[in-house]
């Protein structure tokens, strides 16, 4: 007999013992504990310390690549089949808020509306400079109603690759192909950002950060490019950046925000991402996750395995020597208490003290 196909977004994970030996791709702080996520829906979650790691309920079975706690209870996940989940009680339980399916139809209905209704406006406009502002809005809306019938068509292929909230009411998703949602009431509504995002070529987003409250909020991705949220003009704006390859992630701080990705390459800016540095970082392997400590101290993570510690806001960085807590090629790094990290990867979550 054929096997039957289980959609994994009507599928829940699977409970393994195996869990936390199992490869998994992010982990975020949460309270003084962490969660972890990876492949067919598998979160687990730690108290403070790291040592024991608990597999929570989850109700699809797709990959997952990025979470993030804004507070110590309330988590999203994110990953493929453009599934978002959210957590209520520090990531032991998990319920779905959206997936691909409802997201393409939102992102559909949405510029619809918004394409009808400026047609019925009309864009007569008293200055010509008025004008070209919004000959630029309705194409942008034209170009982004063009790119959410695609995804309609596609159905729910298309992965989200990083999740971000300022609090827990206000956050981010961004995936493939320039996917970008935001929500103002914790992901209970998301409204499609295509439109106000600085990327005509739908390039992948595969990071998205903001620093302390108040502080600037960066969205990275292939082709080097850094997008800088201009939070009154309610849009994301390309800044130039001195490198054409992927960045994977982004970490900004008060004295610096940091931006990294394939082979070794990270750049550092310190005034705003107007000018970008180069790092070295000591390393050729892919950078796919990093982490601000406190105290001055960033921290990267390879795929080769290594992990790589700054202790001047990311300006410079040493390999870290022991390897036993760390699971193969790295994925990703969390803070865990004030001293310690957990690191994931090809054979699942570790835990370890920096000296």
């Amino acid at each position: 007999a054929q096997p039957v196909f289980r959609d994994p977004l009507d599928t829940p994970a699977q409970p393994s013992a195996l869990a936390a030996g199992s490869r998994l791709i992010a982990v975020a702080p949460a309270g003084t504990g962490a969660v972890a996520v990876g492949p067919r829906g598998h979160i687990l979650y730690a108290e403070a310390g790291g040592q024991q790691w608990t597999q929570a309920q989850v109700p699809v079975g797709s990959d997952l690549v990025a979470v993030h706690f804004p507070t110590a209870q309330r988590g999203w996940a994110v990953g493929h089949d453009g599934v978002v989940l959210h957590s209520r009680d520090g990531g032991r339980h998990w319920h779905k808020q959206l997936d691909g399916r409802q997201a393409a139809q939102r992102m559909l209905a949405f510029y619809e509306a918004e394409v009808a209704a400026r047609g019925r406006t009309g864009t007569a406009s008293a200055s010509e400079p008025a004008a070209e502002a919004e000959s630029e809005a309705d194409a942008a809306l034209e170009r982004a109603l063009s790119e959410a019938r695609h995804f309609a068509e596609d159905g729910p292929v298309h992965p989200f690759l990083d999740v971000w909230f300022e609090n827990e009411r206000q956050g981010f998703i961004v995936g493939a192909f320039g996917l970008i949602f935001r929500t103002e009431d914790g992901g209970e509504s998301w409204t499609p950002w295509f439109h106000r995002v600085d990327n005509p070529m739908s390039l992948h987003l595969y990071g998205v950060r903001g620093g302390g409250p108040g502080q600037p909020v960066y969205a990275v991705g292939e082709r080097g490019l850094i997008l800088r949220l201009d939070r009154d003009a309610g849009r994301f704006v390309a800044v130039s950046g001195d490198y054409e390859g992927t960045y994977f992630g982004v970490l900004p701080g008060a004295a610096a925000t940091l931006v990294f990705g394939m082979r070794g390459n990270a750049y550092r800016s310190t005034d705003d991402g107007r000018s970008w540095h180069k790092v070295d970082t000591g390393t050729r392997a892919g950078l796919p996750a990093g982490a601000a400590l406190g105290a001055g101290r960033v921290a990267l993570v390879s795929q080769g395995g290594e992990l790589l510690l700054s202790t001047d806001h990311g300006a410079s960085f040493v390999r870290q020597a022991g390897e036993r807590a760390r699971p193969g090629a790295l994925a990703g790094i969390a803070a865990l208490g004030e001293h310690g990290i957990a690191v994931v990867g090809e054979h699942g979550v570790g835990a370890e003290t920096l000296q």
